[in-house]
């Protein structure tokens, strides 16, 4: 039955009631008397927050009342005996004729409400719906004390937004019943903690959230490595560094050393005539060239692939070197 049936619905009743009341009631059989008297359909009632009914007055004299509400914050009555419940408490409905009043108690039940979860944990960018319901049907508002945590919207629908923990408070009518929420850090998993490389090598480095969402990569050395946004890491020089993951203040680490390379010469000692040249050849295990250099270029020179050219009688030192690994190649020039 719709809230305007239910009215129209009490007002008839009401009527019912008051002409079975007053034709039984003994004063009835007074009406004569100089004494003018109110009867009303109800004397006391109980009811809900936005209740509406109609009180019934019969004057004893066929004079119209007055309606009053002692207090309106509770309830209201308009001219024609319509009261409407607001708010949880008692008051009383005063009809008034001239020499003659009645009253009516009305008291407003507090609004119940209830609320089907009152703790619940979630993640970063996860739903949760909440359900409320109120023991007259009255709307429900719903409200996050912290949003920077957790938003709720008009249908109960929470959403994780970051760590932390929030309230989320479902109200109708004054009426308010509360559902903590926690929205948990996620946790990170690394395809590897711990990786070798040589200068210039690449490794892309994958992390697993727990809440789906990618994290943040960092290198606490970008002299010895490098990382993208993808964690895509790249060795730049030999020595130790540790790749951070970070997502909602989770860290997790990858320490990745960059090591030395090993280079062995095709010849560790060389005699050549003056105005003649040699080729060393450098094998790198790294995979990169390396840098070659003499100690004594009046003696001889080395181009950038090893190739050694006399210039005077005399020795000299032929370097090979690659990210922090030096060796040598002794060369004596003669005549």
């Amino acid at each position: 039955m719709s809230h305007t049936k239910k009215v129209i619905f009490s007002f008839f009743l009401s009527i019912v009631l008051l002409l079975i009341s007053f034709t039984s009631s003994p004063l009835h059989m007074k009406a004569s008397s100089s004494n003018p008297f109110i009867l009303l359909s109800q004397y006391q009632t109980t009811v809900d927050i936005g209740d509406e009914f109609f009180l019934i007055a019969v004057t004893s004299n066929g004079k119209s009342p007055t309606w009053k509400s002692n207090d309106t914050n509770v309830a209201s009555v308009n001219k024609y005996g319509k009261v409407t419940a607001k708010k949880e408490g008692s008051t009383l409905i005063t009809v008034k004729i001239k020499d003659a009043e009645a009253f009516c108690v009305v008291n407003v039940n507090k609004t119940i409400v209830t609320i089907n979860q009152v703790t619940a944990s979630i993640e970063r960018g996860e739903k949760l719906t909440l359900s409320a319901t109120t023991s007259n049907d009255s709307k429900i508002s719903w409200k996050s004390s912290r949003k920077s945590i957790a938003t709720v919207d008009e249908r109960g629908i929470v959403t994780g937004l970051k760590p932390g923990e929030t309230i989320i408070t479902a109200s109708a009518d004054t009426t308010s019943v509360t559902c903590n929420i926690t929205i948990k850090e996620p946790t990170i998993q690394l395809s590897k903690e711990k990786i070798t490389l040589y200068r210039g090598q690449t490794l892309k480095l994958s992390a697993t959230t727990s809440s789906g969402y990618l994290p943040v990569w960092k290198t606490n050395r970008k002299s010895v490595a490098v990382v993208d946004e993808n964690g895509t890491i790249t060795a730049v020089k030999n020595g130790t560094a540790y790749i951070t993951a970070t997502l909602d203040g989770v860290k997790k680490s990858c320490e990745v050393i960059v090591v030395k390379p090993t280079i062995s010469l095709s010849s560790s000692e060389i005699t050549i005539k003056k105005g003649a040249t040699s080729t060393l050849l450098a094998k790198v295990s790294s995979g990169n060239s390396a840098t070659w250099s003499t100690s004594n270029i009046n003696v001889v020179t080395v181009d950038s692939t090893g190739k050694i050219t006399a210039l005077k009688k005399g020795r000299a030192y032929v370097y090979a070197a690659e990210d922090g690994t030096k060796v040598k190649c002794t060369v004596y020039v003669t005549d």
